[in-house]
This record gives C-alpha cells, structure tokens and sequence, in this order.
C-alpha cells in the first residue's frame, strides 16, 4: 500500500526504541497496513508478544534471539540462531506480504557480534522501493545512520533503573 517506504532507525541510550516501533505497528495496522516485526537478542514471552497476536492480525511477530544472555561460551550458536533470523527477516522482507519490516534490536546484535553491519546495510540497500524498513536498539552503527531517512536517537536525562527499580510486566516488558 505504500508508494514509497523509507529507512527508519531509533537508538540511544534512553527508554522508549521497542515502545517506538511498536506505536507505529500499532498506527499501521490501524490503517490497514502489513506488519513483520522480528525481534532479535529478545527470547520468550513478552507483552507486546501477547498483544499482538490478541488483538492485531496483520501484525506478525517473531523472535531471535538465542536461549540465554550472549556470552563468550555460547557466542557461535548465537550467532547461528541470529543468522537464521537474519534470513527469516529477509524473506519477509522480500515476500510481498509486508507493508512494514520491523527489526528490534537489530543494532544490539551487530554490538553483540552475532550480526555484521554489513547484514544491516544490504537489508537497507536491496529493500523493496515500497517497504518501510524500520531498526530498533541501541549503538546504531555511523554507517546505518548514514544509509538510513529517519533516525530518532532517545536519550536518557532521568530513568527508575538507576533507583533500583527492574523492569515491570506491562511497561517494560
């Protein structure tokens, strides 16, 4: 449905990159548009999971993110898991079945090293003319930022985590 789609990235250090993306999903699918949201270093149940398969049917959403945190000892499954995600993102991609291509914290995995930003740039350079691409996480590489349209940096000026509050079902996660 779109005429044009863009590039848009949303980093930085402070709250609010997934909660984003996923206002847009939620304006998208308001307007009748396809949603594919891959997630990736992310596993498990959350509640933007729950909801969107509830209460929003031209959203689809998958995870990849690898069992566990990413460290030195399991580094090369993660990696592998993330790859394959990287191509399940792509087909998605490239289907024709999307309006709009969602890939959360896909900036965090090339931190990570399970993902080069050379994956990040060819999904930006061979996109389809008339999907929206849209990266989530933080520590977006120069080069993405570069290549992107739109690029939303949220900083921190004040956040609970410093206090000591965790995360919160429904508010963080």
């Amino acid at each position: 449905m779109l005429k044009k789609g863009y590039v848009q990235v949303y980093t930085g250090n402070g709250k609010g990159k997934t909660t984003a993306m996923l206002g847009l999903a939620l304006r998208a699918a308001g307007a009748g548009l396809r949603v594919y949201i891959g997630q990736f270093v992310k596993t498990g149940p959350s509640s933007e999971d729950k909801a969107i398969k509830a209460f929003l049917p031209s959203v689809k959403i998958k995870q990849y993110g690898p069992d566990g945190l990413i460290k030195p000892d399991n580094m090369e499954d993660a990696i592998q898991v993330t790859l394959r995600g990287l191509e399940k993102a792509k087909q998605a991609l490239f289907s024709g079945e999307y309006d709009i291509v969602m890939l959360d914290e896909i900036n965090v995995a090339v931190y990570m090293g399970v993902l080069k930003v050379e994956h990040v740039l060819e999904l930006i350079h061979n996109k389809p003319h008339n999907v929206e691409l849209v990266l989530t996480g933080r520590y977006a590489p120069e080069a993405v930022i570069a290549a992107a349209d739109l690029v939303s940096e949220l900083g921190e000026v004040k956040h609970y985590f410093n206090a000591g509050v965790g995360s919160r079902i429904g508010i963080e996660e």
